[in-house]
């Protein structure tokens, strides 16, 4: 045998949500939208000429960062986009965390931080949650080599204020903090105005979850016009065509209708609500989460029993068995109000047959 697996580079990958194939399920458990995209996108699929395939497209996606600027009204010059928002977070990771000092994001946070840190040999350490599983900014205000967490955590659903936000900013003006808003449209403030203030501020959002566009991949970052330039440099010298032409012009059509992504938002925001008050009606605990899942546990009935039994019922969430402190949580996204109904009902059969209820 040679010794080549000796220089491999071994990591323990990043688990995603199950994908099942089944024709009549409930999907809850990779928090995706339950609607469907804005009709411009379905417009751009119908209308998109194949043959245009054989060129490359703009590595730029010059339309498509048009696009994100007009609707947040920022400069073109402040956006970044890359093939989903983790994309654009190994991204940063590859570019702003190279100072050999750790890099600090939350214990229970975003399993894919520590993926690739571990991946790019980059040191970090696990800041705890406080008790109620929120992140607390004090904590974050000690020497290190860059800071991140999503807002609303994940899988937690707790929302961070912009004031305590703005203080983990404050607490290290040498190095990069990014804050990762995959699900800041259902309920949360942005930290996007933050960025005509502070150089060292990533803001990182995505068209997978509010914009319905998982299948298409798409993320971006906001930020100085001088830290997207060092984004640009890493992503061309890494890969210059991240992003397809099909993705590009659908994303770009998408996220002109302001209307239907607001009213979309709202509804599943009003589900998550209603869902709330029902969960607690069958004894549940949870936080008051600002996502589109909940996060969830029952004092009575372990986290484990519960997802195998929805899944016998093709009900799908997602269960973490790490940390500890979490293994008794199942998180449960919001789908539609008629998949939410069946959700209730089944778990209110279970707590009977359980003669919890």
């Amino acid at each position: 045998m040679g010794k080549w697996e000796d220089n491999v580079r071994r990591v323990v990958p990043y688990t995603p949500g199950e994908q099942p194939k089944k024709a009549h399920m409930i999907k809850l458990n990779t928090n995706e939208n339950p609607y469907p995209p804005a009709p411009e996108a379905a417009e751009v699929l119908k209308s998109f000429d194949a043959s245009d395939l054989r060129r490359y497209p703009d590595p730029a996606a010059q339309d498509l960062i048009c696009g994100i600027a007009d609707f947040y009204h920022v400069k073109s010059e402040q956006v970044f986009a890359g093939v989903g928002s983790d994309d654009v977070l190994a991204m940063i990771f590859l570019t702003f965390f190279n100072s050999g000092r750790p890099v600090l994001f939350p214990d229970i946070t975003y399993s894919f931080y520590d993926v690739w840190a571990k991946m790019l040999r980059i040191p970090y350490e696990t800041v705890p949650l406080d008790a109620d599983f929120r992140i607390q900014s004090e904590d974050y205000n000690r020497p290190c080599g860059g800071v991140i967490f999503p807002n609303p955590n994940a899988p937690t659903g707790e929302l961070l204020p912009l004031a305590s936000i703005e203080a983990v900013i404050r607490q290290n003006p040498d190095v990069i903090v990014v804050v990762d808003e995959a699900y800041i449209d259902f309920g949360g403030e942005s930290a996007l105005p933050l960025i005509e203030k502070y150089d060292n501020l990533l803001v990182v959002q995505t068209f997978s979850k509010s914009r319905a566009l998982a299948g298409s991949r798409i993320g971006y970052a906001f930020g100085a016009p001088k830290l997207i330039r060092y984004l640009n440099d890493v992503k061309y010298s890494f890969n210059s065509y991240t992003m397809d032409r099909v993705t590009i012009e659908v994303g770009a059509a998408a996220i002109k209708n302001r209307a239907y992504f607001e009213e979309t938002i709202k509804k599943i925001v009003a589900t998550r609500e209603w869902t709330k008050e029902e969960l607690r009606k069958l004894g549940f605990v949870f936080g008051d989460s600002k996502s589109n899942f909940i996060f969830a546990a029952h004092p009575k009935i372990p986290a484990e029993e519960l997802f195998e039994a929805l899944k016998e019922a093709d009900i799908y969430v997602r269960h973490f068995t790490e940390p500890e402190r979490i293994r008794n949580y199942l998180r449960i996204t919001i789908g539609t109000d008629a998949e939410m109904q069946e959700l209730i009902s089944f778990l209110k059969q279970y707590g009977k047959d359980r003669r919890l209820c």
